[in-house]
């Protein structure tokens, strides 16, 4: 999905994926000391205004202006700060070992970037830091098609094996790795039940 179009889904009045956290991502950001994290795609901000909640010091970017501004409505509604960019992340650049944590939910990048960005994140992070990441697995197709509302990238490429995972992440401390079926109650466009793939992974020092 483009620009425009996340522009689009993101200029409906509604939050597109609601307001609160994912459930994973909640279930896991208290369990390590609030320093700073890195957001990528975070849309509406719902992740990331939540660790502000929490006492994070809160990096998130994605393509969206409209995602932006609807984030830092948000975090104005919660009284947090957020440092929120906005580009694509081919031209985002942060210092080396600049995150203490990163937060990745469905952030699905393109094919042709996926294992170049991946590796990105790996040298923003710090060695210690880690990553807290769920998003579509490779087998989630089908649940896409008995039910679209379910959501999920139409480009099943984009999607993710445990085994990329471990490649993307090389030498990790992992703390969990699975794939599992959930059920999805987020917002208007994460409804019902999809194929997911979700690890925590402390990076080697």
């Amino acid at each position: 999905m483009n620009k425009e179009r996340w522009n689009a889904r993101y200029r409906e009045e509604s939050y597109a994926y609601g307001q609160e956290p994912n459930v994973f991502f909640k279930q896991w950001l208290p369990q390590f000391e609030p320093k700073t994290i890195l957001m990528p795609a975070d849309g509406e901000g719902r992740n990331g205004v939540y660790a502000a909640t929490l006492g994070w010091q809160v990096t998130s970017f994605d393509l969206s202006s409209e995602g932006r501004a609807k984030a830092l409505q948000l975090a104005n509604r919660k009284q947090v700060d957020l440092k929120y960019l906005v580009g694509d992340f081919a031209d985002i650049q942060f210092e080396a070992a600049a995150f203490d944590a990163i937060g990745l939910i469905y952030a699905h990048f393109p094919t042709a970037k996926k294992s170049e960005f991946h590796l990105k994140l790996h040298n923003y992070l710090k060695p210690g830091g880690v990553v807290i990441f769920e998003a579509f697995s490779k087998h989630h197709l089908p649940y896409q098609q008995a039910n679209p509302s379910v959501g999920g990238p139409p480009n099943m490429d984009v999607t993710f094996s445990m085994a990329e995972i471990e490649a993307y992440f090389p030498n990790y401390d992992t703390l969990l790795l699975q794939e599992e079926v959930v059920n999805l109650a987020e917002g208007k466009y994460h409804i019902g039940q999809g194929s997911v793939v979700r690890f925590v992974g402390r990076k080697s020092s």
